[in-house]
């Protein structure tokens, strides 16, 4: 048995080191950050639109200002389909694209980079180091840049709350938010991302923000639960990074002013992080 795994792993990972060290799009992600300006990063979910439909938002997200195309979702379209749709994306849009991935099957080698996230806060430890476990090969076969990333989905937590098996954080004790963000960053994860949940009402509360970034030196990426270009420029302010925004755009019937409003707002300079 030792000696067919030996056989398989051979064959599937080449021989060229891929460790975590800050590779391209982390850096591009850091060089953004440290001139005081927040990442407008366009969120795409892969099974609510075709190839061709999903190719024309991220044309529009890349042309309003957005830095990152992410392709996510809790469940959907995987294999063959993510495979169409991350390429044409690619091959006409410029800036990194991205993986939000809901599970293993949600990886594709036409992506620059992916989320390597533990969800941090699950009852089942397939989500905390089993998927991740699993997912790994593909990620060093593929080439793809891994951004170590802690998950925390707070209340309410929505689909990705339910599928994750989150014991869900509080957002009115900042004390528990705050302890998994310090274990994040001690573990040796450079990006935590604070979830609502998509279609979330509301997303984390500021102070929560703020909490964690007193404290912690990572990248906050806040998803969940953002409507508008104000609340995204507030996030910012409070202290995070990234901000994930795609249903808000994915539900305009014409969407370049709404991108260009959250481009201005998550751009705001507000002093490096």
């Amino acid at each position: 048995m030792e000696g067919k795994v030996s056989r398989y792993v051979r064959k599937i990972i080449p021989r060229k080191t891929h460790n975590v060290k800050r590779g391209k799009v982390e850096k591009y992600v850091n060089g953004i950050t440290s001139s005081g300006s927040g990442v407008f990063m366009g969120l795409i979910d892969p099974d609510k639109h075709s190839p061709p439909k999903a190719l024309k938002l991220a044309k529009a997200m890349y042309e309003g200002g957005a830095d990152v195309i992410m392709l996510g979702g809790s469940i959907g379209a995987q294999g063959v389909a993510l495979d169409e749709m991350a390429k044409l994306i690619k091959e006409e849009v410029s800036i990194p694209l991205h993986l939000f991935p809901g599970n293993i099957s949600n990886i594709t080698k036409y992506a620059d980079s992916i989320y390597f996230m533990s969800l941090l806060n699950s009852k089942n430890p397939y989500w905390i180091s089993g998927a991740q476990a699993l997912g790994a090969p593909m990620v060093k076969k593929y080439r793809i840049e891994a951004l170590p990333t802690a998950y925390l989905v707070f209340e309410p937590g929505q689909t990705v709350g339910y599928v994750g098996e989150a014991k869900l954080l509080p957002r009115d004790k900042l004390d528990v938010p705050v302890a998994y963000a310090m274990a994040a960053q001690y573990m040796g994860m450079r990006f935590v991302i604070l979830e609502s949940g998509s279609g979330a009402p509301a997303h984390v509360p500021l102070d929560t923000v703020s909490a964690i970034r007193k404290v912690c030196d990572i990248n906050i990426v806040i998803a969940g639960g953002v409507k508008t270009p104000e609340q995204a420029r507030e996030l910012v302010a409070a202290g995070a990074n990234c901000i994930h925004v795609g249903t808000k755009i994915e539900d305009e019937k014409n969407p370049m002013e709404r991108i260009k409003k959250f481009a201005k707002a998550i751009h705001t300079k507000t002093g490096a992080k």
